[in-house]
């Protein structure tokens, strides 16, 4: 368990990572775990995304699961406005919940 202060500041950096991903890109939640410097933390990027303080502005659409597969608590409107925002992106899906991870991956950190 983290702390409070601890935990802000890996919100923070979790925020500040997932802006770099450009339009029509995707990340995972690893990913965006080992890019800040906390490769076994991918569940709490899940959370710090969950409690974005700054929608609109930080793109949590953008990141996905390791399989590529958008997530099914969607915090902004569920699935299905996920895969809306990604398709508006130009985002390929292989199928109805997996993005094409091999088309449109972010390869930061890769």
């Amino acid at each position: 368990m983290m702390r409070q202060s601890d935990r802000e500041g890996f919100f923070e950096r979790v925020y500040d990572a997932v802006r770099q991903i450009p339009e029509g890109s995707v990340a995972t939640y690893g990913q965006i775990a080992a890019l800040i410097g906390e490769p076994r933390r991918a569940r709490y990027v899940g959370f710090a995304l969950h409690a974005n303080p700054y929608p609109g502005e930080v793109p949590c659409h953008r990141v996905v699961f390791a399989d590529g597969r958008i997530c099914e608590g969607f915090a902004f409107g569920g699935p299905q406005a996920q895969r809306t925002l990604l398709e508006d992106e130009g985002v390929a899906f292989r199928d109805g919940t997996h993005v094409d991870l091999d088309a449109c991956r972010w390869p930061a950190g890769l």
